[in-house]
């Protein structure tokens, strides 16, 4: 039983992880395109929001693991 219950907790995480980034990165190619001048603001940006979407689901997979057992 916990242990289904880690895996869609871990399930959960990076489903939304995915999500998250994915949109980012559909925005980010949006935002380049109207303006291509401001690349490397966008990147940079893109980049720092997508590592602390990493870090929150990284948090959510220690945090079901170790509340399942």
């Amino acid at each position: 039983m916990t242990g289904s219950v880690a895996a869609l907790g871990v399930g959960l995480s990076v489903l939304g992880a995915g999500l998250g980034i994915g949109k980012i990165g559909g925005s980010a190619v949006e935002g380049i395109a109207r303006q291509p001048e401001a690349t490397a603001k966008i990147q940079t940006a893109m980049i720092i929001a997508a590592a602390l979407i990493e870090g929150a689901a990284l948090f959510g997979i220690v945090a079901s693991a170790f509340l399942a057992k």
